[in-house]
């Protein structure tokens, strides 16, 4: 990453497509922010927002309408995809990525899309966009900008499959806990993977539910391509949705079944004091009896002692056949 180049601050990476050519060119850090809009070619150009002249930047580029311009140097968290003067612009979900570890953390890249370029900006580097990046690199079979859209949300959706997958696993492992014979009945890793997936099951929705609002628009109103390109993709996220959901309804019955399993020891436990309290009541009412201190107490001469636990073991006895003929034990 360049953050200190005076041409194109921010610049993370940027590339040249040209019509015919198999491989894309690579575009310098170095090079003059003029040369982006140069040629019959287009360009993908990634930014960095942890640049503060990331957005002087993106106003001098693309000729683009301000809605788009708001777009890229937000920090917004919520998805979305808007249409307007031919530019397709908005914010998508995507997961974040450290340098030596891929992890579970919700990222959000912000895009642009016009008939000569695209631009997308993140905060923390993302694993579909790198994954992209790679892909490009090996064969440019975008011949369009919107083109590469697709295939950033394609990216995502795979990210997406595997992450489902391993979140599978880790629910097996909790559900062979909960159904084993020991009969786990708490089991603090259902929390949190129960919170990514809720989170990803409504952002998926929202994706879904901007993509075919986008796709059903008439075509003179988006850029060329856009229309299928929309109907293909909410078909890949659809069946995803799917499988995500399935997993947030298995979470769910397992949580259920959590609480299941601690209420009836909660009952047990309250029954076992019932029962400890009903045993313990005739008794104490015996001792309690024999403590007044007042005169002429049966017993209080002699071997008083004696009859007085021969009345306590009574009354338990007593107790017990009662609780026994009401079907309380």
């Amino acid at each position: 990453m360049n953050l200190i180049s005076p041409d194109i601050p921010g610049l993370v990476w940027a590339y040249r497509f040209v019509p015919g050519e198999s491989r894309c060119r690579r575009i310098a850090a170095d090079s003059p922010v003029e040369s982006l809009e140069a040629g019959e070619d287009w360009v993908w150009l990634h930014l960095a927002l942890s640049d503060a002249r990331t957005p002087a930047l993106i106003e001098r580029i693309g000729n683009l309408p301000q809605e788009a311009i708001a777009t890229l140097t937000s920090h917004d968290t919520q998805a979305a995809i808007t249409v307007a003067d031919d530019v397709v612009h908005g914010t998508l979900v995507d997961f974040e990525r450290t340098f030596d570890a891929v992890t579970q953390t919700i990222g959000w890249l912000h895009f642009a899309v016009s008939d000569r370029m695209i631009i997308t900006t993140r905060l923390h580097p993302l694993r579909s966009v790198d994954r992209v990046k790679a892909a490009v690199e090996k064969s440019a079979r975008c011949r369009r900008p919107i083109d590469l859209f697709e295939m950033l949300v394609v990216e995502f959706q795979r990210t997406l499959i595997t992450l489902v997958l391993e979140l599978t696993e880790e629910l097996n492992v909790i559900e062979d806990h909960v159904y084993g014979e020991a009969g786990h009945s708490k089991q603090p890793g259902l929390a949190p993977l129960r919170r990514t997936v809720v989170r990803l099951h409504r952002h998926l929705r929202t994706v879904l539910a901007l993509l075919r609002r986008a796709g059903a628009l008439e075509e003179d109103e988006v850029p060329p391509g856009f229309i299928d390109v929309a109907e293909r993709l909410s078909d890949r996220l659809e069946a995803v949705d799917r499988d995500v959901f399935a997993l947030q309804e298995r979470a769910r019955l397992l949580h259920e079944e959590i609480d299941s399993k601690i209420s009836s020891e909660t009952n047990r436990h309250l029954y076992i004091l019932s029962l400890m309290t009903a045993f313990l009541l005739p008794p104490t009412l015996v001792t309690g009896f024999f403590g007044m201190n007042t005169g002429a107490l049966p017993f209080s001469e002699g071997s008083g002692t004696a009859f007085a636990g021969m009345l306590i073991a009574s009354s338990m006895g007593l107790a017990w056949i009662v609780l026994k003929r009401i079907g309380i034990i």
